[in-house]
Parts: C-alpha cells; structure tokens; sequence
C-alpha cells in the first residue's frame, strides 16, 4: 500500500512513529510538506503537484495538518479525497472539530456532557455570559487557541470581566465555561481508533497551574476509565466523524465533561505512558478501511 502523511516536519515524533511501523508492516509511506504542495484543479482530473511532480497512485492520506494551517491544510486533503484517496480522517471532520464553537454546538446535540458554555458578540452581554455559566470562578477560552494557549481562569466575577472586556478589545472570538473545581487541575486523553479507545492517560497541571496539557508542563500517568467514559469518548469521536480522535474529558460530579476533540492527536505522550504501540493500531486501521474508503469517496466532487 502507498501511504502519503501530510506533515510540516518529518521529525516529529508523531511523524516519524507513523512512518516507522508502515515501513515495519511493508508499506511504501512519503512525508509530505503541507504547504508545499499545490493544487492542479480541473473537473476533469483533479491532481496535486508536489517537488515538480505529480502526486498519484496513492491509497491513503494520514492528515498531521498544525492548527495554524488548518485552511489550506484541508484544502489539499480535500482535494486527495477527490482523487479518490482515503483519508484517515476527512477534511470535513477536520473542520468540524477546529472550530471550537461548532464542535461543542455538535456534541450538545448529540447529548454528550459539556461544561456550561456561552458566547456572545456584544459587550452589554457580558454579565449574562458569566451568570449563564454559574459565575465565578470560571474559564475565558479563545477559539483559536490550542495546547493550552489563550485559556485564563477567572477566579472572581469582576475578574471575568476584565478578562472579557480585554478579549473584546482585541477582536477576539472567546467561550466563557464553567470552572469545573472536581477535577482539581486533572483531566483525560482517550485515544479512540475507530469505535474503540486503545489508550487512555490521566494529566495533571504542574503546581499553580490549572491547565493540564504537557505543553504546559504537565505530566501524565496511566488510568483506568469508566464503561462511561469509554463510551462518551467514542460517541464524541462518532459525532465530529473522526475515525482517529484525541478526545480529553474532564471527571466531574456529574460525569464525564469533553474539553475538545483533537482531530490530530500526537503519539508521544500515549505511547510513552501506556507503552501502546498505537502508531502501529493506526496502520492497521487503515490497512483494514483504505480499500473501503476509496470505493466510498472516489468520484466526489
């Protein structure tokens, strides 16, 4: 099989894990730059052209696309998917899962727990915006932010405010969210594949922290999850159309919370700390579906 991985650096770990065991399970697999590639459009054939040649022949395509280059990121996918690749995850879902607004709307209505949320655009809303998610302390949370960044704990009302007003100020799309005290700084990474988690790992913010990412210093241990949990990780994987989702929860006293659906969870951390192999999982799932999901997509438009 000819596997092509959309990548900015062929020496991420999460790169070069993926690339390892398609090689040890007989793959021919390439690295690609992202923003390297450029797209031939035709209704007739569709191509991309990558170092002066054309792409083809390709069987799958595993999206690695950054967040800041999420636009023209899922446009190159999308236009493999017109060619009749499979995606291991489509661009569609891609979308879905980075806009953080859309996302929790998605999962809100398929019933799945959430935090308190509220948006707004005025600035007369902004006492509503904190009443609605029971007041302080609360989470102020930009929309484009990730690894933790733009996300500020507000411990007081008249603290929210300030924070609100100051995101306002500068034009920024934000969440107000309830400020769940329960999870004392921890919180979940299900690694779903498919309709099955294959590992799970607990982080906990370093000391006087609130976020728990390891971008942020903080570290992770193995866990054992509830039948719960499972399923809500799973559903909120189904509902966004990931078929490979980092999905980070949060245990509350009224059961699982989801924080964010990662359409493009990295490998070291859950590798490190559970000793899965889940780059070789990930192969395997798309030796298992690739043949499916070009009969599927080939010919979409």
């Amino acid at each position: 099989m000819k596997i092509v991985i959309l990548s900015r650096n062929q020496n991420l770990y999460s790169t070069r894990r993926l690339v390892e065991e398609a090689k040890a399970l007989g793959h021919e697999i390439e690295v690609i730059d992202t923003l390297k590639c450029f797209m031939d459009i035709t209704s007739a054939k569709p191509a991309i052209l990558y170092q002066k040649r054309t792409l083809s022949d390709i069987d799958a395509i595993i999206p690695r696309i950054g967040a800041s280059i999420t636009f023209y990121g899922s446009a190159i996918l999308r236009q493999f998917e017109m060619m009749g690749v499979y995606p291991l995850n489509e661009s569609v879902a891609i979308g879905r899962s980075r806009d953080k607004l859309r996302s929790l709307q998605i999962l809100s209505r398929k019933g799945l727990g959430l935090p308190k949320t509220s948006f707004a655009h005025s600035t007369r809303m902004t006492k509503n915006l904190i009443k609605l998610v029971g007041g302080a302390p609360l989470v102020v949370k930009l929309l484009e932010g990730t690894q933790g960044k733009g996300v500020v704990l507000a411990e007081t009302n008249k603290a929210a405010e300030s924070v609100i007003d100051a995101f306002r100020e500068l034009h920024a799309d934000f969440l107000v969210q309830e400020f769940v005290k329960e999870a004392s700084g921890e919180d979940l990474r299900l690694f779903v594949i498919g309709e099955k988690v294959v590992a799970s790992m607990k982080r906990k913010a370093k000391s006087g922290e609130f976020r728990s990412n390891l971008h942020r210093g903080g570290v992770a241990e193995k866990v054992k999850i509830t039948k719960t949990e499972r399923a809500t990780a799973v559903k909120a994987a189904k509902a966004m159309g990931l078929s490979v989702a980092g999905v980070d929860l949060l245990r509350s006293s009224t059961g699982p919370k989801i924080m964010e659906v990662n359409s493009s969870p990295g490998l070291r951390g859950i590798e490190e700390v559970t000793g899965i192999n889940v780059a070789r999982l990930i192969i395997e799932y798309i030796e298992k579906n690739a043949k499916l999901g070009k009969v599927k997509t080939k010919g979409l438009g």
